[in-house]
C-alpha cells in the first residue's frame, strides 16, 4: 500500500479588494516532511524572497492543513522577526508564533574579554604550580619517615630494589654517557684549542678542560642524560602501575608505596650519580685529549700530568656532590609525577614528557645555585 505523500506548502499573492496592498494566503501542509520534498523548498523562497520586508501584505494562514515549528519559523524570518500588522492565524497555530516571540532572536553569548583570558590563564598556572608544590614537599617528607625507618632497620630494608635500580639507572647508563661525554670533549677541546692558539696559549687548554668538565660539564650532562633515560622510566613504571592497578594492590597489602618504590629509586640514584659523574668526566677528558693532541700536539702525558695541578681537588668533590643533588631530585621528580598518573594512556603519556621537562629544567637550576653558592670555592 503507497504511502500518502504530505500536501504541497502553497503561497498565494492576491490583491486585497477595496483596499492598498495584497494579500498573501498560504495553504497546505507546512511542516517539514512536505518542505522536505523535492523542489518545495526552493520554490518556497522563490515566493518568500521578494515579499520580504513589506509592510503593505497582509497574511492569512488560516487556510493551512498543518503547520510545525519548521514551517512557523520560515514564515517569522520573512517577517522580519515580527509579526505582521494584518496577520489571520488558526487557534492552533497562535501557540508556535508565541513560543517563536519568546524565544527571541538567537545569538551567541559573547566570549570573555582578551585580558581576563590571561588572568584566568596566569591564576590557573600559580594554584597549578602550588599545587605540585604542595605534592613535591609531601613527598620529601615522606621520604624522610621512610629514611629514618630504614635506618633503625636496615636488615629489613629494599635492598634488592635498591640494587635493581642502581643497575638499570647507573650501570646501564653508562654506554650513552660514555659517548655523549667524550663527544662533548673532543667538540670542546677543538673550539678552544683554535682560540687559544691566537693567543699563545696552548698550554692552557688543560686548565679550561679540565675546570668547565670537572666543574660543570660533567654533573650536567650525566644530569641531563639520566633525567631523560632514567627519569622517565621511573615515571613511566609507576604510571604503568597505576594503570594496572598495582599501586592499589600494594596498598591494599599493607606494603607502602614509599618505602618500596621512591626509597629505592632515591637512594640508587644518589649513589650512582656521582659514579656516572665521574665516568662521564673522565671520557669527556679523554675525548679532549684526543683532540688536543690532533690540533695542537699535547701529548697524552703532558695532559695527564698538568690536568691535577690546573683544577683544585674542591672542584671534584663539587662535581661529585652535584651529581649526588641532582639525582636525588630526579628520582623524586620522576616520582612525583609518576604517582600523579591517572588510570589511562594519554596521562601516562602527558606526565612521562612533563616529568622530564620538569626534572632537567630543576636540575639546571638546582646548578645555578651551586655556581652562586660556590662560586669562591676552588677557584685561583
Amino acid at each position: 500500500m503507497p504511502i500518502a505523500q504530505e500536501p504541497t506548502p502553497t503561497l498565494t499573492l492576491a490583491p486585497v479588494p477595496g483596499a492598498a496592498g495584497a494579500s498573501v494566503v498560504a495553504g497546505g501542509s507546512w511542516q517539514v516532511h512536505a518542505l522536505a520534498q523535492d523542489g518545495a523548498m526552493k520554490a518556497i523562497d522563490a515566493v518568500l524572497k521578494p515579499l520580504r520586508g513589506r509592510a503593505d501584505l497582509a497574511w492569512d494562514l488560516s487556510p493551512i492543513d498543518s503547520l510545525d515549528h519548521v514551517g512557523a519559523q520560515l514564515f517569522w524570518n520573512a517577517w522580519g522577526k515580527r509579526r505582521p500588522e494584518r496577520l489571520t492565524l488558526a487557534p492552533s497555530q497562535e501557540e508556535f508564533f508565541k513560543r517563536i516571540e519568546q524565544a527571541g532572536p538567537l545569538s551567541m553569548p559573547g566570549g570573555p574579554k582578551q585580558h581576563m583570558v590571561w588572568v584566568t590563564v596566569l591564576g590557573f598556572g600559580i594554584l597549578h604550580f602550588f599545587e605540585h608544590l604542595r605534592g613535591f614537599v609531601a613527598l620529601i617528607g615522606l621520604l624522610v619517615q621512610d629514611l629514618w625507618r630504614f635506618a633503625r632497620r636496615p636488615a629489613r630494608g629494599p635492598w634488592r630494589e635498591i640494587s635493581a635500580n642502581i643497575f638499570h639507572a647507573g650501570f646501564q647508563a653508562l654506554g650513552i654517557t660514555a659517548l655523549v661525554g667524550f663527544l662533548i670533549g673532543v667538540v670542546l677541546s677543538y673550539l678552544s684549542a683554535q682560540q687559544l692558539r691566537n693567543f699563545g696559549g696552548d698550554i692552557y687548554l688543560v686548565n679550561l678542560l679540565g675546570m668547565s668538565i670537572i666543574r660543570e660539564l660533567g654533573p650536567l650532562l650525566a644530569a641531563i642524560l639520566v633525567a631523560g633515560r632514567s627519569g622517565s622510566s621511573i615515571t613511566a613504571q609507576l604510571g604503568v602501575m597505576r594503570v594496572t592497578e598495582e599501586l592499589d594492590a600494594m596498598l591494599v597489602m599493607g606494603l607502602s608505596h614509599g618505602f618500596r618504590l621512591i626509597l629505592p629509586k632515591v637512594l640508587a640514584l644518589a649513589i650512582s650519580m656521582p659514579l656516572l659523574v665521574i665516568w662521564t668526566d673522565t671520557m669527556a677528558l679523554i675525548g679532549g685529549m684526543v683532540a688536543a693532541k690532533i690540533e695542537l700536539g699535547l701529548s697524552a702525558s703532558y695532559f695527564i700530568q698538568k690536568l691535577p695541578s690546573a683544577v683544585p681537588l674542591a672542584n671534584y668533590m663539587i662535581g661529585l656532590g652535584k651529581g649526588a643533588v641532582f639525582g636525588v631530585l630526579i628520582a623524586l621528580v620522576s616520582c612525583h609525577f609518576g604517582l600523579r598518573i591517572k588510570a589511562n594512556t594519554e596521562s601516562l603519556g602527558q606526565g612521562t614528557t612533563t616529568s622530564v621537562v620538569t626534572a632537567i629544567t630543576i636540575v639546571i637550576l638546582a646548578d645555578a645555585v651551586f655556581a652562586i653558592v660556590f662560586s669562591g670555592v676552588g677557584l685561583r
